[in-house]
């Protein structure tokens, strides 16, 4: 199908992704899954989730593969790479509610159509529809999107919010032409200063709390983008 993984179209925190081909010609993108440390839980949870899941912005699991201790996931394939109203459906127009815990650009892949999908529900967690409120027992997400209340344990449960709010830090990294964490910065000012450098919304909240303008400049390279 992968022709010995040869087309690798990119890696994540739960394995690897290759491009691949069924029989019947149509392409497919094949999530081979590394070892993992919950006993298998992240696969069971991704296909007990997005198998239960038909929406156009959401990207449709065709199949599953398991062989001993490696397990691996069919999806259609998405040939423009990494939507709300996806992000809507899982929260809203299922059974079951979901919650996906990881929405950032990685995630969100683009058809031949370039319609948007939501990808890669690994760290997603069911709910009942009516449970407005939801409780974790171990922090879930990216550094970057993840909603304060998924790390601070004094601010409250969890909601669908949280999945909102890592759509807007995707949004806003969009909009800013700057990931919105960066780690790697040298920090030569201030202690807030160098924290408003690595971590984009702590600059953004200063710029308001300071009452100056923002401006976002209509054209970017792709260098700048990347």
């Amino acid at each position: 199908m992968t022709k010995g993984f040869k087309g690798k179209l990119g890696e994540g925190g739960f394995g690897s992704v290759f491009k691949g081909k069924l029989r019947s010609g149509q392409l497919v993108a094949v999530k081979v899954l590394g070892k993992s440390k919950t006993n298998g839980e992240d696969f069971i949870s991704e296909v007990a989730t997005i198998g239960r899941i038909h929406h156009m912005n959401v990207v449709r699991l065709i199949g599953f593969c398991v062989e001993g201790s490696r397990r691996a996931l069919v999806y259609e394939f998405m040939p423009n790479g990494s939507l709300d109203n996806g992000i809507a459906y899982i929260h809203q127009g299922c059974d079951m509610q979901i919650l996906h815990f990881d929405i950032k650009p990685h995630n969100i892949l683009l058809d031949e159509n370039f319609i948007p999908k939501v990808s890669d529900f690994g760290l997603a967690k069911l709910y009942h529809v009516d449970d407005s409120i939801v409780s974790l027992t171990a922090v879930r997400g990216t550094l970057g999107y993840m909603a304060p209340e998924l790390f601070y344990k004094n601010i409250g449960g969890v909601s669908y919010k949280a999945d909102v709010y890592s759509f807007g830090m995707l949004l806003m990294e969009m909009a800013s032409r700057r990931k919105n964490l960066q780690s790697n910065v040298a920090g030569k000012g201030s202690r807030e200063e160098n924290l408003s450098q690595i971590y984009f919304p702590i600059w953004i909240y200063n710029q308001f709390r300071e009452g100056n303008d923002i401006e976002l400049k209509e054209d970017a390279t792709e260098k700048e983008i990347i």
